[in-house]
């Protein structure tokens, strides 16, 4: 497969999965008239101007100590002459993005910590670039909005991209940890969504481009290289600000410092020093609290402090760090079972331990998507025990109970792998059968209604049951017809089926 082909292939598997959000409206109109050319400055500052709260918010910038200017800039006026056009349309969309992308109301994605980490990354881009020499207006907007896919996923995904979020956090991996998750997951990553989203603000390829490739720069285009790798390192920085691992981030920062520009641990220090008094000051402009984000010089005096009080032998140290990394690693672990558990538990029938209600809800909405999207064929299967009550009357409700239990063992056992088995309410049970045509749905519910034929022994009793069996096929002529659609009529066909006689199969074509 092409570099284009592979491009292509996920762009599809994005627009199929997830609904971009458009950009705020001042951000377009701030875009447009930058991109115009037959605007001009004064435009842009109308723009800027009409909004108060934005106006107020990029004079304080400006006069921060994260540009350092010799003298107070009084309006924008003075700070496109001073900081440039592009600069000051930098710091616009910034806090039009970041204060549109934020939902308090929300409570299960903390919004405040993943724009104080991405503003950490912004402040640490910019620095970062100072030491290369590089000039790039765009560099605090590009790291400012690289990671932007991570919030997109979630708002679009928030059910199942939790969990990948979660297994990362308690596992104490980086980045690569997450991507990893998100293609085996949905075939596609947060980058990729980044860059996608991007792209398609039409915001100035020299933002966009390097928002591709910023977790893996040696990527990326020559063009946009040097970029994607200031990136790389202002996330890593960020990570040592508002991550675990600090330790074992810093050394690896170090190494990479060293190895690009001959910096030394002081250096390092000092580099780390000024990312963190200039976040500070800048989440305090964005509205966010900078938690316990303090000068790295500053963790590592009081940490000095701390152990002279413990008065601690090397060998105690060593003991206590290694008593408090296997303690830390005993709880991830807990908690990652924890999570696996309460999330089987959440799609399991407590009874039968086949899937439930819910989750065959759930699934069969992706299956058809799936269906949809590469011109696949879908199977539903929808059965039940025929004259159940007289079961329960005859031999009592734990008996009956049995009888379900090792009905949907017997089930199971029977389909294949991709196979999706669901118990769908009291005796009624569903089967979605990907990748399978009518006359092979025909075969397999024939051989699921003699599989319940053979006899149970419940409690010393030799039980025989049928089950009557309704089943549709949605095929490429079906593409448009909603979920509820197709269950109705595998339902209504398993209603046939107990009209006409019961322990039969009734398969019914789906009409629009």
């Amino acid at each position: 497969m092409t570099s284009a082909q592979s491009d292509e292939r996920i762009r599809r598997e994005i627009e199929a999965q997830i609904n971009l959000p458009s950009p705020p409206a001042i951000a377009v109109q701030i875009l447009n008239t930058v991109q115009s050319k037959e605007s001009s400055l004064s435009d842009l500052e109308r723009i800027i101007s009409a909004d108060p709260s934005l106006t107020g918010k990029m004079l304080q910038i400006a006069n921060s100590a994260f540009y350092a200017l010799p003298n107070r800039v009084s309006s924008i006026t003075h700070a496109m002459s001073i900081l440039g056009t592009n600069v000051i349309k930098n710091i616009a969309l910034s806090f039009v993005i970041t204060s549109d992308l934020r939902n308090p109301a929300i409570k299960t994605f903390d919004f405040d910590f993943f724009w104080r980490r991405s503003v950490t990354t912004a402040v640490s881009a910019e620095v970062v670039k100072n030491l290369t020499g590089k000039k790039d207006d765009d560099i605090f907007v590009t790291a400012l909005l690289q990671d932007l896919g991570v919030l997109v996923l979630f708002l679009n995904k928030g059910e199942e991209y939790t969990p990948l979020l979660t297994k990362c956090r308690t596992s104490n991996n980086d980045c690569s940890c997450l991507i990893k998750l998100e293609q085996e997951k949905f075939q596609f990553d947060h980058q990729q969504v980044s860059c996608m989203l991007t792209r398609s603000w039409k915001l100035p390829l020299s933002i966009s481009e390097p928002t591709c490739h910023h977790h893996f720069p040696e990527n990326a285009p020559e063009e946009y290289r040097q970029s994607a790798e200031i990136l790389s390192l202002a996330n890593l920085i960020s990570t040592i600000y508002n991550g675990e691992e600090t330790t074992e981030n810093l050394a690896f920062l170090q190494d990479r410092l060293k190895e690009q520009f001959d910096m030394d641990k002081k250096q390092t220090a000092k580099l780390l020093d000024d990312v963190a008094e200039k976040t500070i000051a800048i989440l305090e402009i964005f509205e966010l609290d900078p938690g316990e984000m303090k000068p790295y010089s500053q963790m590592l005096q009081e940490a000095n402090n701390e152990l002279g009080r413990l008065n601690l032998s090397y060998e105690q140290l060593v003991m206590a760090l290694k008593e408090s990394k296997e303690k830390s690693e005993r709880f991830a672990r807990e908690l990652q079972e924890a999570n696996a558990k309460l999330e089987n538990l959440a799609f399991r029938d407590g009874l039968t331990n086949v899937y439930n209600h819910r989750y065959f809800q759930e699934i069969f909405e992706k299956e058809i998507a799936r269906a949809e999207r590469y011109n696949g064929d879908l199977c539903l299967i929808m059965f039940d025990i025929d004259f159940f009550k007289k079961i329960n009357d005859t031999y009592g409700h734990p008996t009956g109970d049995q009888i379900l239990i090792f009905l949907a063992e017997r089930i199971q056992n029977a389909i294949r792998p991709s196979d999706i088995l669901a118990r769908y309410g009291g005796e009624e049970f569903t089967v979605i059968l990907p990748e399978t045509q009518n006359a092979g749905m025909k075969v397999f519910a024939e051989r699921l209604r003699r599989c319940a034929m053979e006899p149970f022994e419940v409690e010393g009793h030799s039980i025989k049951i049928t089950i009557s069996i309704g089943g549709v096929y949605y095929d490429l002529n079906s593409r448009g017809i909603n979920k509820q659609h197709l269950i109705d009529t595998a339902d209504r066909a398993l209603y046939l089926s107990k009209q006409n006689g019961r322990n039969r199969v009734t398969i019914l074509p789906l009409s629009p």
